[in-house]
């Protein structure tokens, strides 16, 4: 299956980190951490996302390299992209962003 990234807009989101940024993990076992293709170490940081009628989800994105983000704070993703996967007869959307900005700090920089 081809994977095609699928572009997702954030301006109508309310987004909140909800779990700090740790270190993706590509075997939980054996602990190896998963790596990008320039060898960078991936990250992954939970979001909960909320949108304009009020419905809310849980989101894990995936990011390089560590954000400067905390749990609480209102973030802005930048360049967010989801895509599907299929395992079997399983399947999903895997998310992944270039980088979380603080909200207010995005603000800021766009206002002047």
């Amino acid at each position: 299956m081809r994977t095609i990234p699928i572009p997702v807009d954030v301006s109508k989101l309310h987004i909140i980190c909800a779990k700090a940024a740790r270190p993706r993990l590509v075997n939980k076992e054996t602990g190896e951490i998963k790596r990008d293709r320039d060898g960078n170490t991936m990250y992954e940081v939970t979001l909960l996302i909320e949108d304009e009628q009020s419905r809310m989800e849980l989101v894990k994105v995936a990011i390089t390299p560590e954000p400067a983000i905390s749990p609480g704070e209102q973030v802005i993703p930048i360049g967010l992209v989801g895509y599907v996967w299929e395992q079997g007869d399983r399947w999903g959307i895997s998310y992944r962003a270039q980088s979380l900005a603080p909200a207010a700090a995005h603000r800021t920089g766009a206002d002047r």
